[in-house]
């Protein structure tokens, strides 16, 4: 009963810690202002379907999309093995399933088998490009750090796991072929893959063998749980948070911006001052200058950064040498977010920390920076719009803080007299054509 009781105990607290610090994240992206995304459901299921499980955006590049869907989707159905694995630890029983799945069980054992193969090779090959080969994207100095180092640590542990999983059923077909206590009720037969590790473990002597299978039973299912509390402070967030960030896609054209309407109303009523209300108020903030000043959509995708790099390698500001990063955007705006609710969870509430995300996290070069081409989200495998968080932080730059460089007030000013950005009037706009 002492194993038993254990694995209780530490499931139990592993899931506790897990539920707890993502209600934490959930409270955290709750802080963006309200937005509704409850329109054309038909579109928003196909693009989880599509983007989220398929992941079409990643097979611009065929190869490292088929790792990558291997690798993601190979580590989701393998893990469909715990549920056997927490059943056998609650009620000390041992490959429960195979007793009802028949002939089945070690089909669908040998298929878990092969997706780990490709899991472990596919992390080999990915820890290769980010450390051997160096991907220009994934060398970049805002990755310098943590995040390098998270990437790295998430990729080793995923191998180790594999080759737990692996390795203990090597050790539990070679018992059962020696019909070993309780291991030879369970006859599965050998398996494609983990049969080909018995030479190396043929020679241990019974009691060995069940030692090298439980460490690994053990060793597997901790590794799990604590994948599984370490995934919410990592970048590999995106595993879960990919699903509802691709349901909650925006789904308006990308080159279409959002106007504030009490702006356009002041247009409005400076032209027809009859329509004008008595009770018309001026917004309180125009565009955002910290986390809660931006929709709840933005921190989910913030959130949902897989920190992969391709929208900044497709960015023409950050090809060019520019101060600016997408990437780096994602990363300041969940850094910001994490940092007010660590503010909350000590304060009971947010106390200002003399801090903002303008200036503080993100700078205004950033933000001038950058020429509005939607490349980054073009780019996006999981539908994450940055430039939608650099437009509310630059909108508040240019209408709070009037901070603009003296050609973007030029071009402002042509466009409100002139409704172009040159400077010469509308009715000289077909002279050149008189003079020719």
């Amino acid at each position: 009963m002492i194993p038993q009781i254990l694995f209780i105990i530490i499931s139990a607290a592993a899931i506790w810690f897990f539920s707890k610090k993502i209600m934490t994240i959930r409270r955290n992206i709750l802080l963006g202002k309200e937005a509704d995304y409850s329109d054309r459901t038909g579109e928003r299921w196909r693009n989880v379907l599509l983007l989220a499980f398929g992941q079409k955006k990643m097979f611009r590049n065929p190869l490292v999309a088929v790792m990558h869907f291997f690798v993601y989707a190979g580590f989701i159905i393998i893990n469909i093995e715990v549920l056997e694995i927490l059943i056998d630890g609650v009620f000390g029983t041992h490959r429960i399933f195979s007793g009802f799945g028949g002939v089945v069980y070690p089909y669908l054992i040998n298929a878990f088998e092969f997706l780990a193969i490709t899991v472990l090779l596919g992390c080999v090959i990915f820890l290769l490009r980010r450390n051997i080969v160096k991907v220009k994207r994934l060398a970049s100095p805002d990755l310098n750090g943590w995040p390098r180092s998270d990437a790295n640590y998430i990729l080793i542990t995923e191998i180790v796991l594999m080759t737990l999983f692996l390795t203990m059923n090597s050790a539990d077909t070679l018992l059962q072929q020696r019909g070993y206590g309780h291991y030879g009720e369970h006859v599965t037969g050998n398996f494609a893959f983990s049969s080909m590790l018995h030479p190396l473990l043929g020679g241990l002597s019974d009691n060995a063998l069940v030692g090298v299978e439980r460490t690994c039973w053990w060793l597997h299912i901790l590794g799990i749980f604590a994948f599984l509390n370490y995934l919410p402070y990592s970048k590999h967030l995106h595993i879960m948070l990919a699903f509802p960030n691709a349901y909650y896609t925006r789904l308006q054209p990308m080159g279409k911006m959002s106007n504030m309407p009490a702006i356009q109303n002041e247009v409005l009523y400076a032209m027809q001052p009859e329509l004008a209300p008595t009770d018309a108020t001026t917004p309180d903030k125009f565009g955002a200058k910290d986390v809660p000043d931006l929709s709840w959509r933005n921190i989910l995708d913030a959130y949902s950064c897989t920190e992969c790099g391709r929208c900044s390698a497709a960015c023409p500001a950050t090809i060019t040498g520019k101060k600016l990063s997408p990437r780096k955007i994602m990363m300041a705006t969940r850094d910001r977010a994490e940092d007010i609710g660590k503010n909350i969870d000590q304060n009971g509430e947010f106390k200002e920390d003399g801090k903002t995300l303008l200036h503080d996290y993100i700078s205004v070069e950033e933000l001038r920076a950058c020429t509005t081409c939607n490349s980054c989200v073009q780019e996006c495998p999981v539908s994450i719009s940055p430039l939608e968080i650099i437009l509310e932080l630059r909108r508040s730059l240019i209408m709070e803080e009037s901070n603009a460089p003296q050609e973007w007030n030029a071009m402002f000013s042509n466009v409100e007299n002139n409704f172009a950005p040159w400077k010469f009037s509308p009715d000289d706009r077909d002279k050149w054509v008189s003079e020719m």
